[in-house]
């Protein structure tokens, strides 16, 4: 049986409450919600999407208020991008309490935290007396979901319930940001906060994360990608002329003209070349083209500048570069 796609907001508290997973609309993605206190319902996020035991989970809060209790400390720094950021698409790393099961940060000593901006699944969280778990609502690897159909057509057969909030308005995961050793902030996730928005808050340009380890969600070498074969290019024509014997699609991040005659299909991401648009239209276009049989999938890289970084760091980890 099909997941129901609702609005009803009682009907995802019951089933939460009793242990089931519920999707839910972030301003970002699509997450796979359960009870983050539960270690029942923790355990089936990571059946339900065959995430590895040592991938961490983003636990989600109505407030401050709510959060507090899950957490040992809130620095100063922490408090000052909490009023710049939150609610919204920043996640930030900081010492758990021992109400926090170590399910949820694969046994590391910070959980990720964030407040979303969602008003519907603010609505939930503030009906509940628990945080919610929840990592994007697909299977471990694969493309995002910014749309209720993208949940339905994923992860459809395995929940009972997706709470429809529409398309997500940012449609890449939160900024993931932490200390390090020294107290120096540290982005760990790109995301469409950006380090020079961090900077203007915390006066001070925070680090990238360069370690491989797995310290927070969203630091797979191999993730977000579509089934279909699908490469990255910096010469988007000359990278096509390489392939004209294929079905090819085509997602270009700006362009004037629509209907390349060397692609079967093709999808601009923002006439305008906004940056937010390429963001939010991103992983829709890489669900609609991977539904199409297509040989090949060719994606322009975006300028790196801005939240390009962060469109660039997913593009680079869901494809082949060329």
């Amino acid at each position: 049986m099909k997941a129901r796609i609702t609005k009803d907001i009682a009907a995802a508290k019951e089933l939460l409450d009793n242990g089931r997973l519920v999707a839910i609309p972030t301003e970002t993605v699509y997450g796979l919600a359960a009870n983050g206190t539960n270690i029942l319902a923790i355990k089936k996020i990571f059946e339900a999407k065959g995430r590895p035991s040592n991938n961490p989970l983003i636990l989600h809060f109505s407030g401050l208020d709510a959060l507090s209790p899950y957490v040992t400390t809130i620095s100063t720094d922490a408090k000052l991008l909490a009023e710049a950021f939150w609610p919204g698409p920043l996640t930030l790393l900081l010492p758990k309490s021992n109400k926090v099961p170590d399910s949820i940060t694969a046994g590391l000593t910070r959980v990720a935290v964030r407040i979303p901006q969602h008003p519907l699944t603010q609505e939930l969280l503030g009906i509940l007396d628990y945080p919610l778990a929840a990592p994007s609502a697909n299977p471990s690897g694969y493309i995002s979901p910014t749309r209720p159909s993208h949940v339905q057509k994923q992860l459809g057969d395995k929940i009972p319930l997706i709470l429809d909030g529409g398309p997500c308005t940012k449609g890449l995961e939160s900024t993931i940001l932490g200390w390090d050793d020294n107290g120096t902030p540290t982005i760990y996730r790109k995301g469409v906060i950006t380090a020079e928005a961090i900077e203007k808050v915390l006066h001070q340009l925070p680090h990238n994360h360069q370690s491989k380890t797995l310290e927070a969600p969203g630091m797979l070498s191999s993730h977000y990608a579509p089934r279909t074969k699908t490469v990255l290019a910096d010469a988007i024509d000359q990278t096509i002329a390489q392939y004209k014997k294929l079905k090819i699609g085509i997602i270009r991040f700006h362009s004037t003209i629509k209907g390349d005659p060397k692609a079967n299909v093709e999808i601009v991401l923002s006439d305008k070349g906004s940056l937010e648009e390429v963001a939010k239209n991103l992983y829709a276009a890489m669900h609609e083209l991977d539904g199409q049989e297509l040989d090949l999938i060719v994606i322009e890289k975006a300028p790196e500048t801005g939240i390009g970084k962060a469109i660039n760091d997913r593009l680079q980890r869901s494809t082949t570069i060329v």
